[in-house]
């Protein structure tokens, strides 16, 4: 398998509940946000944005990732983005952050469906059909196996795609999202971990 395909499916993986965990309750995955306090052998510690430490384990086997800034105008049609968006009182779409997959990850996860970056928030993973500049930013016009949306892409939101990291980036201080199942006494087992490198941290 490529570099390319590995980083490209693992962050995909990451920032999808696919209907095979949500069908199981006690392997649910949980997504994790906050900075690493610590990294010792395999149990890697995370301050959470609730305000509670996590213990996690992070196998060598595990994928790392990492995330770099793109600009707005690089989505083009057809490109295939994944964007959590919130649902303004209109009923329209504003993203909060978009995600640009390589080719080799057209497809995987697509859909729209509920995500937990605030009230009112989803995820759609898509191909672009359209871009249309507008007075606030680019209305995007998506497209996925049983329907279709338009989210509109402020300037201010970032734009990323997949960069390689290795276990060596998890270092104290380094904001990190983690999908990781519940494992006994309160601690987490990673099934993908995406961590900030070169300053730019992971905006899902």
């Amino acid at each position: 398998m490529s570099f390319r395909i590995r980083f490209g499916a693992a962050l995909l993986t990451a920032t999808l509940a696919s209907a095979a965990f949500a069908q199981t309750p006690a392997t649910k995955p949980t997504r994790i946000r906050g900075e690493i306090v610590s990294l010792d052998g395999d149990t890697l510690k995370v301050h959470r944005r609730s305000g509670d430490t996590v213990s996690i384990e992070v196998k060598q086997a595990i994928a790392v990732s990492s995330v770099k800034p793109m600009q707005l105008s690089d989505i083009k049609p057809g490109s295939f983005i994944g964007t959590a968006a919130t649902t303004g009182t209109d009923g329209k779409l504003t993203a909060t952050e978009v995600v640009v997959f390589p080719e080799s990850a057209r497809g995987t996860g697509e859909g729209h469906y509920a995500w937990d970056l605030g009230p009112n928030s989803s995820m759609t993973n898509a191909n672009v059909d359209t871009v249309v500049q507008s007075t606030s930013g680019r209305d995007l016009t998506l497209s996925y196996k049983g329907g279709s949306n338009v989210v509109t892409v402020p300037p201010n939101v970032p734009v990323v795609t997949i960069a390689p990291a290795a276990h060596s980036d998890l270092t104290p201080g380094k904001k990190v999202f983690v999908v990781a199942t519940p494992a006994s006494q309160g601690a987490y087992v990673a099934q993908r971990v995406v961590v900030e490198k070169d300053g730019v941290a992971p905006p899902m």
